[in-house]
């Protein structure tokens, strides 16, 4: 005899529903954001990202991509930095000095890969001719651009070990290029140049001129660094043994970059002074190779700011006044 077991009508309607819904759950990439570059050196740099959604399914690989064209994918070089979801570090090694890169981190899963966003940056030159001082230990910092310092600890301060290049303020806003001499003689907002308007020449060495209105912004240094002020400027040379001798210490040694003679320069502090001339209130330049001037935060009177300057032929440090308006070279401080 058979016996017909009775499934009530709404049980199966809900069975039916359930598996319905199940079938429909779909599986999507992971969702994944790339972290800044750091620690860059001329051959390596530290990434990383965070995958911040699986998709729905287990995330089995991830880490960053990286290549000298735009939109790096896992044809190019990668690293593998484990799996599932959550922050992880990655060390890109086997770069080339003085080469921008472009980095994404990527993620997988049963639904395929997905990238984040792009970042980049540039490799450390092998020096780029500047002659640093080979007993001391530097650092790296990056600008906004991706252009890679040096940078050295100078008693309680933490200095760049080379004059500024970004065309950007640290939030990515472009600053404005100004090659002319009347608009720039008419300047009374923020501009940057190069020496010569020459970046080529220029700008790997002894890095490019601001006028003051660009350093007044606060956004002119990366993140976490500063225009020093002239108390700053200050600390520095009182540290070094006063006005008369600070400047030899905190010179490039040499003739390649400054004019001779270079008096006094044993760059024993690693700052790596450099004579990035200046560009006058009226347009023109003048002086480089043989005096670096440097910004100070801190405005003098309506019409000019304070900054330190160093001669070749001179061993000590000068402080002066000056336009506004004139481009001199930057160098940053650690907040």
């Amino acid at each position: 005899m058979n016996h017909l077991i009775k499934i009530p009508v709404i049980a199966i309607l809900v069975i039916s529903l359930t598996i319905g819904l199940t079938s429909c759950e779909k599986v999507t990439p992971p969702v994944v954001t790339t972290a800044s570059v750091s620690a860059i050196t001329q051959t390596t740099a530290s990434s990383g990202g965070n995958v911040t959604d699986d998709g729905g399914a287990e995330v089995t690989t991830r880490g960053v991509c990286w290549c000298t064209t735009e939109n790096p994918t896992t044809v190019n070089s990668i690293t593998t930095d484990g799996s599932g979801t959550g922050i992880f570090i990655s060390n890109l090694t086997g770069l080339n000095s003085n080469t921008a890169y472009y980095v994404r981190a990527y993620a997988t899963n049963s639904a395929g890969i997905n990238y984040g966003n792009q970042v980049s940056f540039t490799t450390i030159s092998s020096g780029n001719g500047i002659i640093f001082n080979p007993d001391l230990t530097y650092g790296t910092i990056s600008d906004i651009d991706g252009n890679a310092y040096k940078t050295i600890q100078i008693g309680a301060q933490t200095w760049m070990a080379e004059n500024l290049k970004t065309t950007s303020y640290n939030d990515g806003t472009g600053i404005p290029l100004v090659t002319d001499e009347v608009e720039w003689s008419f300047l009374d907002t923020a501009a940057y140049c190069w020496f010569d308007n020459d970046e080529a020449t220029y700008k790997a060495i002894y890095g490019a001129l601001y006028n003051w209105y660009t350093v007044n912004t606060g956004k002119l240094c990366p993140t976490g660094w500063h225009v020093p002020t002239d108390t700053e400027w200050t600390l520095l040379t009182d540290y070094l043994g006063g006005l008369l001798v600070a400047g030899g210490k905190l010179k490039e040694t040499g003739t390649t970059h400054w004019s001779s003679p270079n008096t006094s320069a044993t760059n024993e502090t690693g700052f790596t002074a450099l004579p990035g001339g200046c560009r006058h209130y009226h347009g023109l330049f003048s002086v480089t190779r043989q005096y670096g001037l440097w910004w100070s935060a801190t405005e003098y009177d309506v019409l000019n700011a304070l900054y330190p300057l160093i001669r070749c032929d001179y061993g000590g440090v000068l402080r002066y006044q000056n336009f506004k308006t004139n481009g001199m070279s930057v160098r940053c401080v650690k907040d």
